[in-house]
C-alpha cells in the first residue's frame, strides 16, 4: 500500500510538472558568471582570465553553499577582490575567505594571507605573530631601544596571556607590537559587531587567529607600505556591491549592509579546512 501511494505521488508530480531537478551550485554559478560576464571581463587584471575567476568562485560555493543565497553583486565583488589581490579564498591555503554576512558577502583576509601579501611586497625580510603563555620566558621594552625576547615553554600553561607581531625589513629596520589578552578583548568588543551582539564568530571559534591578525594590522600601521600593501590592508573585512578594474576604489558598504535583525546574523563557513576570519565591519 505504501509503495502504491508513493508511485501515485511521483506520477502526480510528473503530470503537474512539479518533479523538476533543482540546479546544482555549479549550474547556478555558471548562469551567474554568464549573465555578468561582460562586466567581470572589464574588471579583470591582465594576468587573470574568466576561467580562473570561475575556479575561485566555484571553490568558494562548494565549501560555503550559502554564498549562493547572498546578493550576487556582493559575491562577485568579493571574488574580484580575491582575484586582484592574488589570494585563493576558502581553500586549504587559508589565505582569505568569502563569508555570508546576512544577505551580503564579506571578503576577509586571514592572518596568514596578510603575512603572505606583505611578504610579496618585497620590503619585508620576515613578518610573523605569536601568542604568549604565562610560563613562557617573555620580556619586552619600548623606548629608545626596543627589544623583545620570547622563549616559548615546552608545555604551555593555560590560555595565552598576550599576542605580539614583528616585522623585519630588508634594509635592517624592524618593529613589534605586544598586546595583552585583555587589550585584544577590549578591541574586539569595541570594533566587532559579532562580539557586541553575541553572535557565534571566529572570535569564539578561532580566537588565536583573530588575535594574531589584530596585532599584525596594528604593527603594520607603523610599517613602510607600498600602495599595493595599503590596498591589501584596506580590503580586509569589506563588503562591496560593485565591480571595478581597481576594487580598492569601490566603496565598502559594510556599515550600511547589516541590520540589527536576528535573521541577518552572519553565516559561518562550515567546510573550509581553517575557520574563516571574523564577519564584521571595516575594522578587526
Amino acid at each position: 500500500m505504501a509503495t502504491n501511494e508513493k508511485v501515485k505521488q511521483q506520477l502526480a508530480q510528473q503530470s503537474n510538472g512539479v518533479a523538476k531537478k533543482q540546479p546544482t551550485p555549479e549550474q547556478t554559478l555558471n548562469a551567474m558568471l554568464k549573465r555578468m560576464g561582460p562586466e567581470i571581463q572589464r574588471a579583470l587584471p591582465k594576468h587573470m582570465d574568466a576561467d580562473r575567476i570561475a575556479r575561485i568562485a566555484l571553490t568558494a560555493v562548494r565549501t560555503t553553499p550559502k554564498l549562493l543565497e547572498c546578493d550576487q553583486m556582493s559575491f562577485m565583488a568579493a571574488v574580484m577582490q580575491s582575484a586582484q589581490l592574488g589570494v585563493e579564498p576558502n581553500t586549504g591555503l587559508g589565505q582569505a575567505y568569502l563569508i555570508p554576512y546576512g544577505k551580503q558577502v564579506q571578503f576577509q583576509l586571514s592572518y596568514k594571507g596578510l603575512i603572505d601579501l606583505a611578504t610579496r611586497s618585497g620590503q619585508y625580510k620576515a613578518i610573523y605573530a605569536h601568542e604568549v603563555y604565562a610560563n613562557d620566558e617573555f620580556r619586552f621594552s619600548y623606548g629608545l631601544n626596543k627589544d623583545l625576547v620570547h622563549v616559548p615553554s615546552q608545555e604551555p600553561n593555560g590560555e595565552p596571556i598576550g599576542y605580539y607581531a614583528v616585522y623585519h625589513l630588508k634594509n635592517g629596520g624592524y618593529d613589534f607590537v605586544y598586546w595583552t589578552k585583555e587589550r585584544v578583548d577590549q578591541h574586539a568588543q569595541k570594533f566587532s559587531q559579532a562580539v557586541q551582539k553575541g553572535w557565534t564568530s571566529p572570535w569564539k571559534t578561532n580566537y588565536d587567529a583573530m588575535a594574531k591578525k589584530t596585532v599584525l594590522k596594528e604593527v603594520l600601521k607603523y610599517a613602510p607600505k607600498s600602495i599595493e600593501l595599503q590596498k591589501t590592508v584596506e580590503a580586509d573585512s569589506t563588503i562591496k556591491t560593485e565591480i571595478n578594474e581597481d576594487m580598492s576604489q569601490v566603496i565598502d558598504v559594510t556599515d550600511f549592509s547589516v541590520v540589527d535583525d536576528p535573521q541577518n546574523e552572519p553565516q559561518q563557513e562550515t567546510k573550509a579546512p581553517e575557520r574563516p576570519e571574523e564577519p564584521q565591519g571595516k575594522l578587526l
